[in-house]
């Protein structure tokens, strides 16, 4: 006797915090707190986690979840009144009972719509009316798909500007395992380094330990204008991410190595070497809507074995023109 898949289910998850589970009849599944509209889970068929979330993360408002994909808005990064990567990420969004009407395929069965609207709290920090539309899909193949949609709902006729980002954390073998294809020859902001301008020189990014300085440095750079298809290659686990994203022009790279995940009180000191945050976003040039405006931004994540790829994305080749 099979039982049939129950492809959405809302249930109580760590702390009694609620959750959404998305499920397909092949394996995969999500997890989506409703605290942060946070995915906190993403499995692939066999049951094998593909997100990071740190063994410490509290799951405990008003800290934000640390780990899976945060969603960063109105702000990513930190400066003036609003709270590191805006307020989004610790806000108790609601299941939309009215979504708008998605572009979408009969075959995506499990999937969940979430809204976060302005409130006393927020216009006190950020004084603008906004509707927060959040689709998170998970496709029969296993893909994850995560649709945001902005609308400015001011009365005052003031347009509001904004920056955004999903916080991917992929969970990896090993940081000096992985390389990201897609982003070289790219320009890019170091955070590093007072946000100054570069352009990435190596045919890849790589983590390589033995020549970080000082085992000390870590990668914080927002590179912008970049494809709309970039691969994180995971050679140990013999697995590739492939990350495709609409709207959102900008990329940033982040692991906080070793010293700066000391400092971190919900990272466990070693948990760096195990996630690699590879994030779609708009930061170099501000989103700016009128009243009644709307932005929409996507992305997609499918996880797929490593000899799936041809060209320059066949982790082979790819060893073989660095060596």
């Amino acid at each position: 006797m099979t039982t049939e898949t129950v492809f959405v289910e809302l249930c109580k998850g760590i702390n009694g915090l609620e959750k959404v589970v998305l499920r397909e009849v092949r394996g995969s599944s999500a997890e989506v707190y409703l605290y942060g509209g946070q995915v906190t889970s993403w499995k692939n068929d066999h049951g094998e986690e593909l997100l990071f979330v740190s063994s410490k993360a509290p799951f405990k408002p008003p800290k934000a979840i640390r780990g899976g994909i945060p969603i960063c808005f109105p702000q990513f990064g930190s400066h003036g009144l609003l709270e590191q990567h805006g307020f989004a990420r610790n806000r108790f969004w609601s299941i939309d009972p009215d979504p708008p009407p998605f572009p979408t395929t009969s075959s995506n069965k499990a999937f969940v719509d979430l809204v976060l609207k302005h409130s006393e709290e927020d216009t006190r920090i950020w004084p603008h009316r906004y509707e927060f539309r959040l689709r998170v899909t998970l496709g029969p193949g296993g893909d994850l798909m995560l649709t945001s949609r902005i609308r400015n709902t001011n009365t005052d006729g003031k347009a509001f500007t904004f920056t955004f980002a999903y916080h991917n954390y992929f969970s990896v073998s090993d940081i000096s395992e992985v390389r990201i294809e897609g982003l070289e020859t790219m320009d890019f902001l170091d955070n590093l380094q007072d946000r100054q301008r570069f352009t990435e020189q190596g045919d890849a990014i790589t983590f390589e330990s033995e020549v970080s300085i000082l085992l000390e440095s870590k990668v914080d750079k927002v590179y912008v204008s970049t494809p709309t298809k970039i691969a994180i290659l995971d050679h140990e686990k013999k697995r590739t991410f492939v990350l495709r994203k609409d709207g959102l022009p900008d990329a940033v790279v982040w692991n906080p190595w070793d010293k700066k995940a000391k400092a971190i009180p919900d990272l466990g000191d070693d948990e760096y070497k195990h996630m690699l945050c590879v994030e779609t976003a708009a930061v170099e040039k501000p989103i700016t809507l009128k009243p009644g405006e709307e932005w929409k931004g996507r992305q997609e994540i499918s996880a797929v074995p490593s000899s799936y790829f041809s060209g320059q994305l066949d982790p082979k080749k790819v060893l073989q023109s660095s060596s």
